[in-house]
């Protein structure tokens, strides 16, 4: 049986408490209705024997305290909201505990910005994370030293797992449930959830957003050219022109204030303009295409399915809903 530890720190998310709980508790029942043994021991762990949560609408009664917890097959670090530096500063006692149980071979997963909270372990260093999109940039402030994962739904490296943003939790949960019993049961959870087992993106739900909080003037006024003419065809050579800096130097600059290439930051900006068109208009393709500033249909394409995980005409489909007609109904 592995021992499932649902660590519930003050200010997290309820859901992603609870939902936990239920899964590995209703992968239980699964084996239990065929006469099998149960898989799992699912312990709700805290600092205190109840936690309020959000802001005190809502309080959890635990099973454990940290310190009555010296083992654990996994640890799950729910999504927590607020402050980010405050949540972990009122929850730093559950630090060493996290990094005491996985060195004894626990692994831990983090759901949404649950990964703000994992990355204060220092078990980050140096490996994949993902998080809330919205997150991103300042996830990478926070913590440099861990490779996050645009658009990313689910990492694993090495037996630290985290999620994407808000329900992308739930296919990391399918994800572990698979791992620690089999795929029949994960499809078995999977329908029983009504949650679409193996989405390996979060790219089609971010909305690009360019990270303006840097103090390089000269970036910043590139960063708003390109938002203003993103219908236009954009040459860095000419962006750095207009601020008087060395094209190398531009470029170097640009990637370390915005944590994108001038190329990326260009595409993206273009690719979001396309998106709300996608989403609020009936307009082919061409005409989408050419009024973010592209020629080629292919490049064109190619782009948009980089940055969304979509075609466009796939996106089109997933986000546009038509008026109806009021006359008719």
């Amino acid at each position: 049986m592995r021992t499932i530890s649902i660590y519930v720190p003050e200010h997290a998310v309820m859901e992603a408490v609870g939902d936990p709980r239920y899964l590995f508790n209703t992968a239980n029942s699964f084996f239990e209705a065929s006469d099998r043994p149960a898989p799992f021991k699912v312990q709700l762990v805290g600092e205190s024997r109840q936690v309020k949560l959000q802001d005190g609408v809502f309080s959890v009664n635990t099973d454990s305290l940290i310190n009555e917890v010296e083992e654990s097959d996994l640890i799950i670090i729910p999504a927590i909201f607020g402050d980010f530096g405050q949540v972990i500063e009122q929850n730093k006692e559950a630090i060493p505990w996290i990094q005491k149980l996985h060195k004894k071979g626990a692994e831990v997963a983090s759901l949404c910005t649950g990964a703000f909270f994992l990355g204060a372990t220092g078990l980050l260093d140096g490996k994949q994370c993902s998080t809330h999109w919205a997150f991103s940039s300042e996830f990478r402030d926070w913590y440099p030293n861990a490779e996050l994962v645009d658009g990313g739904i689910i990492t694993d490296d090495n037996g630290v797992y985290s999620s994407g943003g808000a329900n992308s939790y739930w296919n990391l949960l399918l994800y572990l449930l698979e791992k620690y019993t089999d795929r029949e049961t994960a499809i078995m959870a999977s329908k029983f959830f009504a949650i679409d087992i193996d989405r390996q993106s979060q790219a089609s739900f971010m909305m690009f957003k360019g990270q303006k909080d840097h103090k390089d003037k000269e970036v910043l006024k590139a960063q708003e050219y390109i938002e203003d003419n993103y219908d236009q065809r954009i040459l860095v050579d000419e962006l750095a022109e207009k601020c008087a800096i060395s094209r190398r130097s531009f470029e170097r600059r640009f990637k370390s204030a915005t944590n994108n290439t001038v190329l990326e930051y260009i595409q993206r900006v273009k690719i979001e303009a396309a998106k709300r068109s996608f989403e609020l208009t009936t307009k082919n393709i061409s005409q989408v295409m050419y009024e973010v500033g592209y020629s080629d249909t292919k490049a064109f394409r190619t782009v948009f399915k980089k940055i969304t995980g979509l075609t466009p005409v796939e996106y089109r489909n997933k986000f546009y809903k038509e008026e109806p007609d009021l006359e008719l109904v």
